[in-house]
């Protein structure tokens, strides 16, 4: 297989993972409401612990299935976590009680972890100097499975609300069979190592590769940060629209899908334009203004027009992963890569538990009746203060990375 086939199809997980975590967006409030017999505010009481569920999988998870990508190679994790993720959607397709949908999303958050073994697949077999720019393509899959996922999986809800979840499933175990027959491994037997329960966690697997740079516990401390920041769209961005410029449902849905369009977009192609122009520091600066730019504009913004402007500021964002997650992997040899996107993406899924209700409550503490000031827009102010704390912890490390 090719380098450019491999990178394809490890892309193509992604990908599919993403529209099918989309595809059922639409209609898991009303299973919620099916399964365990309770109103639409109940049902989201039981998706904000469905989440931090699966957050939580993810934090115990990434490092044990990036350690054993470290040991058995990329592929058979890959696959393993593809085609448990396919079975795990088919049950909760057919879930009789809210019992096993519970069990689903646990299911879905240790495959989910996969994405630790994804990023090490990508740094196998992109020379260093490139990987900011593969590492974008992952958040060009991303943006599109967030604009295409929840879309198809309104038009599907429509024949049934299990339909999207066994849509989902024939999504992934399709990807599996293709997987079988045309992924090849990207790590070498000479470049693995043996697998160790004790540094299958994050902080046990920091503690052995800060040995090969100092600069990476401030590059994963920086990444953890930054994604706090960056989930305040997905925890808040539609109630902060309407609470903000009194948006209906489809302009939110319509705003969103640009919102995810402008990401991949920057991530997928203004990427390979940027790197080579500002280089990957100056580009981490950038995206972090932006964020800060865009917060500004969304605070100001009294017509629709201003918001897509905010939208379209604010993609600039997309530079500053890729860019911060290449210099890490760089950071440490070929044996320790899935041990790195691991950790990383454990630490990262503490911001999946941790921005929720810190967003919520800063919309709800300065907008309504009852806020302390009329500023709706303070979790984006918020988010884009977060986003500096992660800029000041990406210089220390760049700056230790010259020394």
């Amino acid at each position: 297989m090719t380098h450019r086939a491999s990178l394809g199809f490890v892309l193509g997980i992604v990908l599919i993972d993403m529209l099918g975590f989309g595809i059922v967006i639409p209609v898991f409030p009303g299973l919620i409401m099916h399964l365990a017999h309770v109103s639409i505010t109940q049902a989201a009481q039981y998706a904000g612990w469905l989440s931090a569920g699966y957050a939580a999988m993810q934090f115990v998870f990434a490092p044990v299935i990036g350690n054993l990508s470290d040991r058995f190679g990329r592929r058979p994790v890959l696959l393993a976590a593809v085609l448990a993720l396919g079975l795990d959607y088919l049950l909760q397709a057919f879930a009789p009680a809210m019992s096993w949908l519970v069990a689903g999303r646990i299911i879905a958050g240790i495959t989910g972890a996969s994405f630790s073994a994804a990023y090490a697949y990508i740094a196998d077999v992109t020379p260093p100097e490139k990987r900011a720019s593969a590492f974008g393509l992952i958040g060009m899959a991303f943006g599109i499975g967030f604009v295409v996922g929840p879309a198809a999986g309104g038009l599907l809800g429509t024949l049934g609300p299990r339909v999207p979840f066994m849509a989902a499933s024939a999504l992934s175990l399709a990807n599996f069979v293709f997987g079988w027959f045309t992924l090849r491994e990207s790590l070498d037997a000479d470049h693995r190592r043996a697998f160790d329960w004790r540094r299958a966690n994050a902080l046990s697997s920091l503690a052995v590769l800060k040995g090969q740079g100092r600069q990476v516990l401030w590059y994963v401390a920086a990444l953890g940060v930054w994604q706090l920041a960056n989930v305040v769209y997905p925890a808040i961005w539609t109630y902060f629209a309407i609470a903000a410029y009194g948006l209906s449902t489809k302009a939110v849905g319509i705003a969103l899908a640009v919102v995810g369009l402008t990401a991949a977009l920057f991530q997928g192609v203004g990427m390979r334009y940027l790197l080579p122009v500002l280089g990957e520091r100056r580009a981490v600066i950038v995206g972090v203004i932006s964020l800060g730019l865009s917060a500004l504009a969304y605070a100001w913004a009294t017509h629709i027009w201003q918001v897509y402007l905010a939208i379209a500021i604010g993609a600039f964002q997309g530079a500053v992963l890729p860019s911060i997650s290449a210099m890490n992997s760089r950071a440490v040899d070929a044996r320790s890569q899935g041990e790195l996107q691991g950790a990383v993406q454990s630490i990262g899924s503490i911001a999946q538990i941790v921005g929720p209700p810190l967003y919520a409550q800063a919309l709800a503490r300065f907008s309504g009746p009852q806020a302390i000031a009329d500023l709706p827009a303070m979790p984006m102010l918020l988010a884009a203060t977060i986003g500096f704390v992660s800029l000041a912890l990406f210089l220390k490390g760049a700056a230790g990375e010259k020394a």
